[in-house]
């Protein structure tokens, strides 16, 4: 049973400190349920080590924030804003298929009429129907990844840019 506490202790702090930063600390007797407290059987010893470690973790990136994190107009504490995690701020792409789509597998090319070249990287897809030049959306993800939209309807290819 100690490696199971171990390793709910370092999930809770991992998962805990970035949201921390965002506000001030709100110690684990708070957040969770009492029926949570009890499946995760910590001492109170241990929580009360918890509560100290991600108070401290919390601290700490509060110290250590980007000049992009700021307090609001009412000098609330600061807010991480959607930049700072890597493609939340990107805005989708929209634009016209070049040519003609029947399906894509992995490696195909899409070129839009604004010049760009995605090639996909995962997912593949046989259309019904072949598409004559449609309208297509690029959509960011989270962590830099981009998912091509030829219709809302239809699945999204893993794309990377190329051009």
């Amino acid at each position: 049973m100690r490696p199971f506490r171990a390793l709910i202790l370092t999930l809770l702090l991992v998962a805990a400190t970035p949201a921390l930063a965002q506000s001030s600390y709100t110690p684990i007797e708070d957040r969770l349920s009492p029926e949570q407290l009890r499946e995760v059987a910590l001492t109170p010893t241990q929580l009360q080590t918890l509560n100290r470690m991600l108070r401290e973790a919390a601290e700490k990136d509060a110290a250590n924030a980007p000049a992009a994190v700021a307090s609001d107009a009412a000098g609330q504490a600061p807010r991480r804003g959607p930049a700072q995690y890597i493609g939340l701020d990107d805005q989708p792409i929209k634009s016209r298929l070049k040519h003609d789509v029947a399906g894509w597998e992995p490696g195909t090319v899409f070129e839009l009429d604004n010049g760009q070249q995605w090639k996909v990287l995962k997912g593949s897809m046989t259309l019904r129907k072949p598409m004559n030049t449609p309208e297509i959306v690029v959509v960011p993800g989270v962590a830099g990844r981009w998912f091509l939209q030829v219709d809302e309807d239809l699945p999204k290819a893993r794309v990377y840019r190329i051009d």
